[in-house]
């Protein structure tokens, strides 16, 4: 139960003075739907502004306070046109206040023509007139009060203003109860931090270095107790001891002769499979580097000592090529293997069902739906769990009630990660990682060119695919964008098709799964030669004859991205080429980005560089489900903070008794303000 000291902070934001249901949907969109993340939505920057008394005194890019008179309102004559008043300053110099959107509807009632108002914003140039985009204020009263602002800046979404956020999360600081303290009291003394509730209100006022540092360091020390009480917990639980004889294994056909990495991640999960505490371990390996095979040695050992292996894939597609790929290698050894997921229904299901609760099917690949109360299992002894990073530490810890024991876990995830985000996202786990890759792979030759030659890509993609061979095509998005030039698949798509026909399919994660499907499936049979899509194909797209891929503005992707996407192609023995198409405005950060894709394809220093480069990226920012990435903490503090974190939530377990005592009970609170409370759940009478 969650202590009732948090009850406040975790009201509906509907509690809260001027919320209703017309401001709850765009809170929702931010992700605030309690008191609480009012509290922690810290501002993405502050603004202080310099008055001047006329546009003379202003820099272009400044923040001002000045005094303007209407002289003329302005409509565009398009819906989605800007809506411009002009007006002018003392010395009588002209300055455009633009708004763009339902913003405008009120332009008029603020700024009558022939009336003087203060404004706040920032000065710009367009064309060859000074404007100000969307002012900040527009007052009637002394501009002075506005000149002494530091005013804080908040992410926002369409519906909210700066000033109903700024009033919303003042409501919320006024809500904070009085927290015991959880920090170790030297440890407060030596980083000189405040106490809780002074950061947070610390953290809206303006920059203060010391008070984010420590609710960083809540966040981090309340994820590193979490974990470590999975770890502590799993290490309590009595498992299955599996032990193979070998005798389904020597019947596999692989594909290749075992890697190294491969033979000594099989020996390490071998090692801890023949231990009655749970298997806890994740395998990290770089495209192409043989994780599937080493699952299904894992599952092995399981179906040889008489259990059934799972293996849970995030999407319908991962899942069926997962089946595909495992019948086609099991077939010498006899083992019958299932495929289950949400949209199998009838007698397959049935059957599917009847296999697993009577033994007779032995590995079992789906979705989610192999978990659902429905399915039963004659004795689960192993759950090899692929992207990970698609799935939460609260939702692996459900998979336990599916053995007659806990079962064994492989977690497996296809992104290098660099060792200090390991610690962050998977603490509690021993670590493998495939860091050799198979012989006979052959290097992508791998290109940076212009976007201007466009033309000249397209008819390469044109022979590529008339000699027989197929190709990807990426971009950024799935529609195109009102006000930026950013490639959309759809629009590509339908160029591409009016050029090359029925030959070109579309895949993103905005069609039903039935056409992804299909469109996949079309690819997947070489029926169809080039598919168009998003990042949805960044893992677990496996089509060996795919050996030409296009980024379309690669300066847009993270390293980590990029390497996923290039992993697509170069997965037979035909040499394969990736093309990496580049906007002109390109920053230095991107062309170093662009330049290391060219230079290596170690996806682990990839990532490491993408750390370094821009701070993570996709590394941590775009977990599309499972537990929630880092809230307040940066890629910056969590490299900076964590290691000081997680060996005070060591000592919290092993030395100070864990949850119990006046520190245990205030990490207990932690636990829950984070909402890691499924640490919590795991100990006995917690």
């Amino acid at each position: 139960m969650r202590p009732d000291i948090l009850n406040p902070l975790f009201a509906e934001t509907e509690t809260l003075d001027g919320v209703g249901p017309k401001l709850r949907k765009p809170l929702e969109k931010l992700g605030l739907t309690r008191v609480r993340d009012l509290a922690y939505h810290l501002p993405e920057r502050f603004v202080s502004r310099r008055p001047v008394a006329n546009l003379d005194e202003a820099g272009e890019g400044e923040q001002v306070v000045i005094a303007l008179t209407a002289i003329e309102h302005r409509a565009s004559r398009t819906q989605r046109g800007p809506y411009r008043v002009l007006a002018q300053d003392a010395l009588g110099n002209v300055c455009a206040l633009t708004w763009f959107g339902r913003a405008s509807y009120s332009a008029k009632k603020l700024l009558p023509v022939g009336e003087t108002r203060w404004i706040s914003g920032r000065l710009d140039r367009y064309g060859d007139m000074l404007q100000i985009v969307h002012p900040d204020h527009v007052e009637e009263k002394d501009g002075a009060s506005l000149a002494r602002l530091c005013e804080p800046v908040y992410a926002l979404s369409e519906g909210l203003t700066q000033p109903k956020v700024i009033g919303l999360a003042a409501q919320a600081l006024a809500r904070l109860p009085h927290l015991p303290e959880w920090i170790e009291p030297g440890q407060l003394d030596r980083a000189g931090w405040p106490g809780w509730s002074d950061a947070l209100h610390l953290a809206h006022k303006g920059e203060h270095a010391a008070a984010r540092d420590r609710l960083a360091y809540d966040e981090l020390l309340a994820n590193s107790l979490a974990l470590l009480l999975v770890r502590a917990d799993n290490r309590r639980k009595r498992g299955q001891a599996l032990r193979g004889d070998g005798h389904l294994r020597a019947r596999l056909e692989l594909p290749f002769p075992l890697t190294g990495a491969q033979q000594r991640a099989i020996a390490e999960i071998e090692g801890d499979l023949v231990q009655d505490a749970p298997m806890l371990r994740l395998l990290q390996g770089d495209v192409g580097a043989g994780k599937t095979v080493v699952a299904l040695e894992a599952m092995l050992i399981a179906v040889e000592a008489g259990k059934q292996a799972a293996l849970l894939a995030p999407t319908e597609i991962l899942t069926r090529q997962h089946f595909e790929t495992l019948r086609r290698m099991l077939a010498p050894t006899g083992v019958e293997i299932a495929i289950l997921t949400g949209r199998d229904k009838g007698r397959a299901r049935e059957s599917v069902l009847m296999g697993l609760l009577d033994g007779s099917v032995q590995i079992v690949v789906g979705t989610h739906a192999i978990f659902q109360d429905s399915v039963a299992y004659r004795d689960l002894a192993l759950v090899v769990i692929d992207e990970q990073h698609r799935f939460g530490v609260a939702q692996r810890l459900r998979l336990a009630s599916k053995g007659r024991a806990a079962p064994h876990t492989l977690a497996m995830t296809a992104t290098p990660i660099p060792r200090t985000l390991t610690l962050a996202n998977y603490g509690e786990m021993d670590v493998s990682r495939l860091d050799e890759m198979p012989p006979g792979r052959q290097p992508i030759d791998t290109r940076v060119v212009s976007q201007e030659r466009l033309a000249d890509v397209i008819e390469g993609v044109g022979r590529h695919i008339g000699g027989g061979s197929q190709a990807y095509w990426v971009c950024p998005m799935v529609h195109e964008h009102e006000t930026e030039d950013i490639a959309a698949a759809e629009a590509r798509h339908a160029m591409l098709r009016e050029r090359f026909g029925d030959a070109v399919v579309l895949v993103h994660g905005q069609l039903r799964p039935e056409q992804k499907d299909a469109a996949m499936e079309r690819f997947a049979s070489g029926e169809a030669s080039l598919l168009v899509a998003t990042t949805v194909i960044e893992v677990g797209v496996d089509v060996p004859a795919a050996t030409l891929m296009v980024i379309e503005q690669a300066e847009r992707f993270g390293l980590a991205q990029l390497h996923q996407l290039r992993g697509r192609v170069g997965r037979g023995s035909d040499k394969s080429t990736c093309l990496l198409l580049r906007g002109e405005a390109l920053s230095e950060t991107g062309r170093e980005r662009l330049a290391l894709m060219r230079e290596t394809q170690d996806g682990f220093r990839l990532a490491e560089e993408d750390l370094r480069l821009r701070g993570g990226g996709e590394l941590l920012g775009t977990r599309q489900s499972g537990d929630a990435a880092f809230r307040i903490a940066t890629l910056e503090q969590i490299t900076r903070l964590l290691p000081a974190a997680h060996d005070d939530a060591r000592l919290l377990i092993e030395r100070d008794g864990g949850l119990t005592g006046l520190r245990g009970e205030a990490a207990r609170v932690l636990l829950y303000l984070f909402e890691r409370d499924w640490g919590v759940q795991l100990l006995r009478g917690g």
